[in-house]
């Protein structure tokens, strides 16, 4: 199926980091076989941290194996430091993704070091990559956290973002996510972003990662999409949410993003029934996790005909 836009899932990383309870692992494989079969092209699988930091991720090498079986998935992991990025690496995922905050307070919250030094664990870890050759296939990418706001910071100057996003590419990042963490963005404000970031560094290097804290990640999506985005994060049932975000309502719903690209003639290449039908696993195994979506509560519009399927019909 040809895409528009391409969709990379990141609930079972970014969304159950946030959750307390272990979810199981037969359960994540479950939900990578069935998001495969749905259509869905990337999933960011785990994070390489040590288990007593964040223990939902000590299955971490069964779940990247389990992935691995599906040879049209492009499986991510996030990496904090060059030690999981060398796990990583070992391991053969596809894709790693390093993350550093525009805000040098929200860098020391989250990561415990300077902006700086986080660009040098950066380096670190390529130096890592560049130790073996058969390390050389993953590709090292990272993402800009708190490019559109700051809980603590409030604003963040555009320029810094830039910046950033500059100083990464020339250390050896392909691609790079720009993060509204904490829900702070407006479309107008990601439109100006966006243009300028794919006008300087081209579309193909640029992803969008949108949290719905107040509302405005469905809006904010479209803003980049007309500013010519065409990679999105987003989390099934809106798993997700930033501790440093009080009362966040978590990313962006893959359902929801799914449905309002399809509805505009958007091919993603998801299938979107087969896609919320997977929220049967979260339900089942996260029974005191708010889910998220009004896809899954109000159905699609009567005569909907999803853009992927009129596309595969012709």
């Amino acid at each position: 199926m040809e895409r528009d836009v391409i969709l990379r899932e990141v609930g079972m990383r970014d969304g159950l980091q946030m959750v307390k309870s272990i979810f199981p692992t037969d359960a994540k494989k479950q939900w990578i076989d069935r998001a495969v079969a749905a259509g869905m092209p990337e999933i960011e699988v785990c994070s390489f941290v040590p288990p007593h930091v964040v223990p939902q991720f000590q299955d971490h090498e069964e779940v990247v194996r389990h992935a691995q079986t599906h040879p049209d998935l492009l499986v991510s992991a996030l990496v904090p430091n060059a030690k999981g990025a060398e796990r990583g690496f070992m391991l053969g995922v596809d894709k790693l993704n390093f993350v550093v905050s525009a805000s040098e307070t929200h860098n020391q919250k989250n990561v415990k070091c300077t902006t700086e030094q986080s660009l040098e664990r950066f380096d670190q870890i390529m130096e890592v990559r560049a130790s073996k050759p058969e390390y050389a296939k993953t590709e090292v990418c990272s993402g800009v956290s708190t490019a559109l706001g700051c809980t603590m910071e409030g604003e963040i100057d555009p320029k810094r973002v830039m910046w950033l996003i500059e100083e990464l590419l020339k250390r050896g990042a392909t691609e790079i996510g720009i993060a509204d963490t904490v829900g702070y963005a407006n479309p107008a404000q990601v439109k100006t972003m966006f243009t300028n970031a794919i006008a300087a560094f081209g579309a193909d290097v640029i992803v969008a990662h949108f949290h719905d804290t107040r509302g405005l990640g469905l809006a904010n999506a479209l803003a980049a999409y007309e500013a010519g985005c065409r990679k999105f994060d987003a989390s099934l049932a809106g798993l997700g949410g930033c501790p440093f975000a009080p009362a966040a309502t978590g990313n962006v719903v893959m359902d929801d993003l799914v449905f309002m690209f399809e509805a505009m003639g958007v091919k993603t290449g998801i299938d979107l029934d087969a896609l919320l039908s997977v929220r049967e696993i979260l339900e089942s195994n996260l029974p005191d996790e708010p889910l998220h979506g009004m896809v899954a509560r109000a159905s699609v519009p009567k005569g909907f005909v999803p853009a992927s399927m009129a596309a595969a019909a012709e």
